[in-house]
């Protein structure tokens, strides 16, 4: 393996343990943790819409124009999968009883989006380690929620803590896998930043906002925006460390 493909490989594990640690702190029912995670909620979403207009698509786009076409793939996909194909799907915590099935659906519906959290890693490594990076701070900033989200829809429907925690180590597993087939199929290399752009996009834009744009306050707007300031800070900070 490349120099890149370990960083990224050691990355995505990094952010698939942010899966597992959400969904401990749901069965462990730690509610301090919790609302700080929720919290992240609006960082993460702004940090995320930063990444994918500012450090994506002018990649994807200054290579091939016609790579456009695998952005908007990619923001469709996430939604068939988490929208029309499962019938229960939303980021937190899930504070109702649901059905058996709804935590198995929700974690399907999850694994498409996490597996291209995986290729968006892999794919900004091979681009450069400073978006690498950048990338593999968007794909962690949703990942504690995303453990929250599994987890909570699995306890939920009657499942087992165990298999809560399960379940978040799936879609762990599948952000790994997304980097390991990078590097191994050459059309993922070629069009995986085009495809995760258009997830990322989807999960900032479709997932995150709509959880927390509802609620008024200062605090909320101060996370969201912050997190779009933060992107311009970590990319400063970046730059200063490879020069």
């Amino acid at each position: 393996m490349t120099s890149a493909s370990l960083a990224s490989l050691g990355f995505a594990l990094a952010a698939a343990l942010g899966n597992v640690a959400g969904a401990m702190a749901v069965v462990r029912g730690e509610r301090r943790s919790l609302h700080v995670i929720d919290a992240c909620l609006a960082f993460g979403a702004g940090f995320m819409l930063a990444v994918a207009t500012l450090g994506m698509l002018p990649v994807v786009l200054g290579g091939a124009p016609e790579d456009a076409i695998f952005v908007l793939a990619g923001y469709l996909a996430v939604h068939l999968a988490q929208h029309v194909l499962t019938p229960h799907f939303h980021f937190g915590e899930e504070t109702h009883r649901v059905s058996a099935g709804a935590g198995v659906s929700a974690m399907l519906g999850l694994t498409l989006h996490t597996f291209f959290d995986g290729v968006a890693i892999a794919s900004g490594f091979l681009v450069s380690g400073r978006l690498g990076v950048l990338l593999f701070l968007a794909v962690l900033l949703h990942k504690l929620p995303e453990g929250v989200t599994i987890a909570s829809v699995m306890v939920a429907g009657g499942q087992s803590r165990r298999r809560a925690i399960g379940a978040a180590a799936v879609l762990g597993a599948a952000t790994i896998l997304g980097v390991l087939l990078t590097d191994q199929v050459a059309p993922l290399a070629r069009h995986g930043l085009a495809i995760s752009a258009g997830v990322t996009l989807y999960v900032a834009a479709s997932n995150l906002v709509p959880e927390f744009q509802g609620k008024r306050g200062g605090p909320t707007a101060a996370a969201f925006f912050g997190g779009a300031l933060a992107y311009f800070l970590a990319e400063r900070l970046l730059e200063a460390w490879a020069g």
